[in-house]
C-alpha cells in the first residue's frame, strides 16, 4: 500500500513547516489554508478515518484534542477557534489518513451549527 502524504510529511520524505511533535502526532500548517490560522494535526498512526478507529485509540483521540488546545494556546488563539473532522470522501475528505483541522480568525458561523 502506498504510504498517504501524511506518512510522508511524518517520515520527512515531504518538507512542511511543523508546528508541534510529539511521539504520538505532529501538528502542520495546512498548504491551502481556509482560514488566517489552518493547521492540521495528524496521529502518527495511520487511522483511515474517524468512523475507522477502534476503542483501543480512545487515548490517541483525546490526545489529539489536548494537543489542540495546547498549539491553540501556544499560539494565542485558544479563546476562538474551530476543530473540524471530515470523515469520508462525501464529506469531503481528500487525505484518508485521520486528521483534525484547527482553524482560527475566521468566523464560520455561517454554516457551522451554535
Amino acid at each position: 500500500m502506498e504510504k498517504t502524504i501524511f506518512e510522508k510529511i511524518i517520515d520527512r520524505e515531504l518538507p512542511s513547516k511543523i508546528i508541534f511533535e510529539d511521539d504520538r502526532c505532529i501538528v502542520i500548517e495546512d498548504i491551502a489554508p481556509k482560514a488566517p490560522t489552518h493547521l492540521l494535526i495528524i496521529p502518527k498512526k495511520l487511522i483511515t478515518k474517524l468512523s475507522e478507529a477502534q476503542t483501543n485509540d480512545k487515548d490517541l483521540l483525546g490526545h489529539l484534542m489536548l494537543v489542540a488546545k495546547k498549539v491553540a494556546k501556544k499560539m494565542n488563539i485558544d479563546d476562538a477557534f474551530n476543530i473540524v473532522i471530515n470523515n469520508g470522501r462525501d464529506a469531503g475528505q481528500t487525505v484518508f489518513h485521520l486528521h483534525i483541522h484547527l482553524l482560527a480568525g475566521k468566523n464560520f458561523s455561517d454554516f457551522l451549527p451554535g
